[in-house]
């Protein structure tokens, strides 16, 4: 090993869903929508003028934050934005969990938290979740360096209840306590009305999940004002141009167009109510997920078995082999036609496993 090696952070980098580069795929394995933005934010995009990527982007996202804070009723100082929630999150890991005490999350949960952890140097430990993957308050009810829990989680699909946050937030006045909200708007009541009463609550949503902008990479988080300023100190020392001017007017355009939005998004609902009831005449089994996503088990057939039938047929689903959840399958809801087509082969695979 070379001696310069010796000085080079290591750490296991997160491990993101499988992005295949043909067009003919069933994509359900990393929970984009299958919808496309809103057509006024298409709109912002054709008819950029491209003469104005020679300056530098507003530093404050100003145009994109007073949509937010129209559409959400907040003030502009309350709202922090970054590209998508994974910056605004690794953010705010870097600014408020500089503790000695550990950082704790759940132990099934998103699994970029402990990437940065083990980035940042932060200490941390999870707590389990129930064998219903619903989080006890009481875990939370101790001395930590901060608190992140998703809501719905991921990749469980539960929601837990606004009343469940607030009593994490009155045992924990002494920490940051971050609710991230990627996936809220598909069935949960949000924390952000939390944020007049608690100082150090942050609430982190995205647009990458119901408004379909993955690819443009917006993330936002509200919060109390001096908690914002203290993001914002930190990202203004990394770099202050982190929003391109294209994004930042094809974002509020999305945030303003809030017909489309609700139309989409009640549409994904549907869905993933009818998918459901499917898959539960298929013998899945899974929890009742809040999410566009549901975390499903077969009562006989292996999860990885199915996964990688369904690979063959040109279908992607998420599958992870980690402890508890390494006979479950998260499948994104799409389109009705892609269910559909999803829910043929799954008939295919479970007769094929019925004869063999």
């Amino acid at each position: 090993m070379n001696l310069w090696e010796n000085n080079v952070r290591r750490v296991v980098p997160y491990t993101p869903g499988e992005q295949p580069k043909c067009s003919y795929i069933i994509k359900l394995n990393t929970n984009e929508n299958p919808f496309p933005p809103s057509p006024k934010a298409a709109q912002i995009v054709k008819e950029f003028d491209s003469d104005k990527l020679r300056l530098y982007p507003d530093t404050d996202s100003t145009v994109l934050v007073d949509a937010l804070a129209e559409r959400y009723g907040v003030d502009s100082d309350r709202i922090f934005v970054g590209v998508g929630s994974d910056d605004v999150l690794s953010m705010a890991f870097l600014t408020f969990f500089n503790s000695d005490k550990p950082v704790i999350f759940p132990d099934i949960t998103y699994s970029f938290y402990d990437v940065w952890c083990d980035v940042y140097r932060i200490k941390y430990e999870t707590k389990a979740l129930k064998d219903d993957f619903t989080i006890d308050a009481n875990d939370y009810f101790c001395e930590n360096g901060g608190i992140v829990i998703p809501n719905p989680n991921a990749p469980t699909g539960v929601l837990q209840s606004v009343d469940m946050f607030e009593s994490i937030l009155k045992a924990n006045t002494n920490s940051v306590v971050i609710v991230d909200e990627a996936y809220i708007d598909f069935g949960g009541e949000s924390c952000v009305k939390l944020i007049d009463k608690y100082e150090n609550l942050l609430v982190v949503q995205t647009f990458s999940k119901s408004r379909s902008m993955a690819g443009a990479r917006i993330g936002y988080a509200f919060g109390s004002k001096k908690l914002i300023k203290y993001l914002n100190d930190v990202k203004f020392s990394i770099n202050s141009y982190t929003m391109n001017w294209v994004t930042q007017l094809a974002g509020a355009e999305s945030v303003k167009d809030e017909e489309y939005f609700q139309k989409t998004k009640n549409e994904i609902v549907r869905v993933r109510e009818y998918s459901k009831e499917k898959l539960a005449e298929l013998g899945f089994e899974f929890p009742d997920s809040m999410s566009n996503f549901i975390f499903a088990t077969h009562k006989t057939v292996p999860a990885k078995t199915i996964f990688e039938k369904l690979k063959e047929k040109s279908i992607f689903v998420r599958y992870w082999n980690k402890d508890r959840i390494n006979n479950h399958l998260r499948i994104t809801i799409g389109t009705q036609e892609q269910m559909d087509k999803l829910f043929e082969a799954l008939c295919e695979i479970l007769s094929e496993n019925e004869r063999s």
